[in-house]
């Protein structure tokens, strides 16, 4: 028998795994990629009596390829919190998807686990910009406010790790940033060790949103501010954690942040209001490659002939 881990590249799938290895370590294959690649059931390749965890990876992306292993004999374990279009019911199939605006994949699985490595979980909280969810599971372990700022600074840090056109324009690979923490039962000893990947993480991510500083809205109304961001690598190192750092500020705004792609059209982020969480998944989900979760979403390629009617579902979605 083979175990195949298949799990997003941000911070919420790598915690997620990091939680379920350290509580039933096993030796597996790893698929990964850039927080964007989400057709990561394609990369599969297993058979009768293998089991693949899948982690943080929307159901209705993959949904030919989970019918496919389910009809091979694979066990599959999916946990995930995006949306799922509709879920098989199969003997080998075991689903924990809850598309609530306040979990993410990470707190499914503690709550799985009944909380054993519960700051991870925190981390990748702080990572999907659950900020209420976050703080409040960290009361339940009573961190001092100290420690709290901590694990936010970490699951920003790997949250924005994850996010480029290619693995290339990330700092870590995801497969070699999980294999790292792994090694941690708590987060808080790999923060601490001056060995790992941590200080070059948080580098990053302090010099490159200190580049979105002097941006300004393409145009921003009372709800919606659209930004446009050059085809640079920081620039699609950033999107994502500059559409949450926006939505802190500006909670009751929706954010559009559109990036150059290199192919040609626009990388999207989305980003419902703080206050209203909602719609994100399914305004994306009507472009092509689009998808995501209520709260945060967005669009891998968006041609520039679409860019005008995404601007306009967009404000719509958020009442101009």
């Amino acid at each position: 028998m083979k175990n195949i881990d298949v799990f997003n590249g941000d911070a919420d799938g790598i915690c997620a795994l990091i939680q379920l290895r350290l509580a039933h370590p096993t030796d597996s294959t790893l698929i990964t990629g850039v927080k964007r690649d989400i057709q990561l059931l394609k990369k599969v390749s297993a058979k009768k009596g293998d089991k693949v965890t899948v982690l943080d990876i929307s159901m209705e992306k993959n949904t030919n390829e989970l019918h496919n292993l389910l009809a091979a004999g694979v066990s599959v374990f999916y946990v995930d919190h995006h949306i799922p279009g509709e879920i098989p019911k199969h003997i080998n199939l075991e689903v924990i998807i809850d598309t609530s605006p306040t979990t993410c994949t990470s707190l499914l699985v503690d709550k799985y686990l009944k909380g054993k490595y519960r700051e991870w979980a925190i981390v990748a909280a702080f990572g999907d910009n659950m900020r209420k969810s976050a703080l409040s599971t960290a009361k339940k372990l009573l961190l001092s406010t100290s420690h709290i700022e901590q694990l936010k600074q970490l699951g920003i840090s790997i949250n924005y790790n994850g996010y480029g056109s290619n693995l290339d324009d990330l700092h870590f690979k995801p497969d070699q940033l999980y294999l790292e923490m792994v090694k941690y039962t708590s987060p808080f000893d790999f923060i601490k060790d001056s060995q790992s990947a941590y200080k070059k993480l948080q580098t990053g991510y302090d010099n490159d949103i200190a580049l979105t500083n002097t941006l300004n809205p393409e145009t921003s109304t009372k709800n919606t501010a659209i930004y446009k961001l050059p085809n640079e690598l920081w620039a699609r190192r950033v999107s994502g954690v500059f559409g949450n750092q926006l939505a802190n500020q500006y909670p009751d705004r929706a954010h559009a942040i559109l990036t150059d792609h290199p192919e040609g059209g626009f990388t999207v982020s989305v980003r419902a209001p703080i206050n209203n969480l909602n719609h994100a998944g399914e305004l994306c989900s009507k472009f092509p490659t689009g998808g995501g979760r209520k709260g945060a979403a967005g669009i891998n390629q968006l041609p520039d002939g679409q860019v005008d009617a995404f601007i306009s579902l967009f404000n719509e979605t958020y009442l101009l």
